[in-house]
């Protein structure tokens, strides 16, 4: 079969892949510890899922307007000025199916061939095969392990060019779990206003930073260049609703119109009870949200400790999101495990434990553990994760232990 070029571009979701791989050997009947899903593990809140049964009742089961009703859109403004102090209204948010879908309005609204579009790396795949579909280059700054995953301004002010058409920035990140500092991102910003570059923030993860941190992504980007940037986030995983599917963009009208252009031709409107859901989410009590940052801590927290008690899994701690991201070396060996990719493999096939390898984030060598599961599934998964590198032990097809 011949299908178009942009096909060619772009490649399967490893994140979506290993849930597929997982769901397959559960309906096998197989244990499977599943530590890929980038979801959390707990119940959406009582009065969110009250919000949509009202709605069932009401019978508010029709199309709504492409871009959200109004409430949600309002309450969307209302969340971040009290958030973030800053101002907005409604015509600058657009409602979508999950911060991805509002990532990709954006891209196919601003980017177009012969631009290119710089962001970090390790990164979330979508992001950067959202740009290849807009037919733009992404260019990728690397981040490293060894300072924590900082993205440094200068490196990506470097990697301007006359072709830069926009940057991405995601904080914090998937799948490190960095979060990128202010003074940086005034840096970065200064120079993208300078330049008429746009700025794109996925900031998913904004509702899940641990430790005390200064950390107003939306509201220095805002200050310093509102018309150039866009703003794309999600109920998701604040408020355990990846299934709902609402998430927003929050931009200059001009191109929050242009996204509901786009919208209007695939999805149209985000489910209408969601819709209802969304609105109790951000507009009622916010205490489940820090109940669940509180336990997320305590996991981190457990599983890092655990995990890093074998000195030959190297990992930073992360400052926010749900993941660990584990280097391991000197767990690959020429006449062993050749690559992470191989070990992800290998350890769901021997051990039934599902992580995501790094080589689909641009980082090969490392993989991404997901604490968004019970603090008794995790142990039993390091446990399982250290009895499968003892086995490669005693069977000689591991590098030397640091």
């Amino acid at each position: 079969m011949t299908f178009a070029s942009r096909m060619s571009r772009v490649t399967v979701s490893p994140t979506l892949k290993v849930a597929a791989d997982a769901d397959r050997l559960r309906r096998q009947g197989v244990d499977v510890v599943d530590l890929g899903a980038g979801e959390p593990d707990f119940g959406t809140p009582e009065h969110v899922k009250a919000a949509a049964h009202a709605a069932l009742d009401a019978n508010f089961t029709k199309y709504t307007p492409s871009a959200g009703v109004l409430e949600l859109r309002d309450a969307v403004c209302q969340r971040y000025r009290q958030d973030y102090d800053v101002q907005f209204k409604p015509e600058e948010v657009i409602i979508t199916a999950g911060a991805k879908q509002a990532l990709y309005n954006t891209a196919m609204a601003l980017f177009g061939p012969g631009d290119e579009v710089i962001t970090h790396g390790p990164f979330w795949p979508s992001i950067v095969d959202q740009i290849k579909l807009a037919d733009a280059t992404p260019v990728v700054v690397q981040t490293h392990m060894e300072d924590g995953f900082k993205i440094h301004a200068d490196a990506i002010i470097d990697a301007i060019t006359p072709r830069t058409k926009a940057i991405v920035i995601n904080s914090p990140c998937n799948p490190t779990g960095a979060l990128i500092s202010e003074d940086n991102l005034i840096a970065i910003a200064d120079a993208a206003a300078a330049r008429g570059i746009w700025i794109v923030a996925d900031t998913t993860y904004e509702k899940l930073i641990y430790d005390v941190a200064s950390h107003n992504v939306i509201g220095i980007l805002f200050e310093r260049m509102r018309d150039q940037t866009v703003i794309c986030s999600a109920a998701s995983k604040a408020y355990a609703m990846t299934g709902w599917r609402c998430g927003w963009a929050i931009g200059p009208k001009e191109v929050i119109g242009q996204c509901n252009v786009i919208q209007g031709h695939a999805t149209s409107n985000i489910n209408s009870i969601t819709q209802k859901a969304g609105i109790a989410a951000l507009t009622g009590p916010q205490d489940d949200v820090v109940k669940m940052l509180n336990e997320y801590r305590k996991r981190r927290d457990a599983v890092h400790a655990w995990l890093t008690a074998d000195p030959r899994f190297v990992c930073v701690k992360p400052g926010g999101a749900f993941y660990l991201f584990p280097y391991i070396a000197d767990l690959l060996s020429p006449t062993g495990i050749k690559s992470s990719g191989e070990f992800a493999e290998a350890l769901l096939k021997e051990v039934s434990v599902a992580v995501t390898p790094g080589e689909g984030f641009d980082a090969p060598g490392f993989f991404r553990l997901s604490y968004a599961t019970s603090i008794e599934r995790l142990k039993e998964g390091v446990s399982r994760i250290n009895a499968f590198v003892q086995k490669l032990e005693s069977a000689g097809k591991l590098t030397a232990a640091r």
